[in-house]
């Protein structure tokens, strides 16, 4: 299959709450950059393998090549173009099951990806505010939600919306070094590699989702085909509560403390944004 760019496929290189799933969503609305979804994380395999009905044993074992392929004809759109999400560690361990399957490869992930997937580009999802991304990151832990609205995802839509977060300074602090280290992991990936990826800030593609789907289009050779619309498919998880809770992580411990105890849990909202 053909198509008018230097792009077979691309990935999104991300952590969690930078507005992956956002991205996604805009891009797949496109009708010209695939249809992206996070189809390469372990724990969602049997799921897609079942929604693909890809036989399988009971415990989740599955041909990998046929999983792959799977993958491409359903995350392809008609030009031939396909996009897929990876967090940090799920590219290792993507390459790492394709490295079962090319064994000359081993250890060099970028041609594990081109030998399976072509010509493959890299966009880079981060977010300036990382306490921001940690509050997110923490209530979405607590409720089980990871996004609202979507287009199919295996997981992370689920949850309870209604669940009643709780503000935890030891957890946000976890989450920010965690964030710290996926973020350098990914720096740290495309300096051995040499790869140049496009680089998209969560605090741009809030405040102008069009203009930056646009950006990506043009890194990846595409144009919007006439008539078509760039539209959302996710909607806005973030609120007040948000802007509390970091708020909160700014202040003292022992002045947090005190006001946990006056007043024990959060009301009732909507979890934040992917």
């Amino acid at each position: 299959m053909t198509h008018p760019t230097d792009t077979d496929t691309y990935f999104i290189c991300a952590t969690p709450r930078t507005g992956s799933s956002l991205l996604l969503g805009l891009l797949d609305s496109t009708g010209v950059a695939g249809h992206p979804q996070a189809y390469f994380r372990s724990p969602d395999e049997v799921a897609w393998a079942e929604r693909w009905e890809m036989a399988h044993t009971p415990q989740g074992a599955l041909d990998y090549g046929d999983f792959v392929r799977a993958a491409l004809a359903e995350g392809r759109t008609g030009n031939g173009v396909f996009g897929a999400k990876l967090m940090w560690g799920t590219h290792a361990e993507l390459t790492d099951r394709l490295a079962g399957l090319h064994p000359d490869l081993a250890g060099d992930e970028p041609r594990l990806l081109e030998r399976e997937f072509g010509r493959v580009r890299f966009v880079y999802q981060y977010r300036d505010d990382v306490l921001a991304q940690a509050v997110s990151w923490l209530r979405a832990e607590q409720t089980g939600v990871w996004f609202l609205g979507g287009k199919g995802e295996i997981s992370g839509g689920g949850g309870d919306v209604d669940a009643r977060p709780r503000f935890d300074r030891a957890a946000i602090t976890r989450i920010l070094r965690t964030i710290e280290e996926h973020n350098a992991g990914w720096e740290r990936w495309f300096e051995v590699y040499g790869i140049q990826p496009h680089r998209i800030r969560y605090e741009d593609l809030s405040a102008d989702p069009h203009a930056v789907t646009h950006g990506v289009l043009d890194f990846l050779g595409l144009a919007l085909p006439s008539g078509g619309r760039i539209t959302p498919s996710h909607r806005r998880q973030a609120d007040q509560l948000n802007q509390e809770w970091a708020a909160r992580y700014r202040l003292p411990a022992e002045v947090t403390a005190s006001k946990s105890k006056a007043s024990p849990s959060a009301p009732p909202s909507p979890s934040s944004s992917s």
